[in-house]
């Protein structure tokens, strides 16, 4: 598979997503901003990546954190795992979330996030009076144990 991307700003030379290893599942995203972008303790900014994206049809992107961030600064993303469609054609700009008690500076080139390429499936939503029975029927939150 290919994934397409554009450069909104060509001459930036952020680099584009990569593996950091060879059987890695997400590509490591960066921050673009020419100015570093402090993230204030409990604090969420918008961090661009002078990306576009052409998702084939039928997969997502899904934007996940980085668990050296997490770990190190307790950084993350408060809407993990995000959601790029296949029909998006803006910025994709990362979310990022300061969950600790001391400021955060984002500088540019920084891994900041990670993008996993799933696929996707469409349903039809049909309404129904009866659903097949399981075991586990309606428990949920904990009911298998801790």
């Amino acid at each position: 598979m290919i994934l397409k991307i554009r450069k909104i700003n060509e001459t930036l030379n952020n680099p584009l997503p990569a593996y950091a290893t060879e059987h890695a599942a997400g590509m490591d995203i960066t921050s673009a901003s020419q100015n570093e972008i402090t993230i204030k303790p409990q604090s969420t900014e918008l961090i661009p990546t002078n990306l576009i994206l052409e998702i084939p049809i039928g997969f997502e992107a899904q934007i996940r954190p980085r668990s050296g961030l997490a770990l190190k600064h307790n950084i993350g993303i408060i809407n993990s795992p995000g959601t790029i469609d296949a029909d998006y054609r803006g910025e994709l700009k990362i979310l990022l979330t300061n969950f600790g008690k001391e400021p955060y500076a984002v500088k540019f080139g920084e891994r900041i996030a990670q993008m996993v390429i799933c696929r996707v499936e469409h349903v039809k939503v049909e309404l129904s009076h009866q659903l097949s029975e399981t075991l586990r029927s309606d428990g949920g939150f904990g009911s298998t144990g801790k």
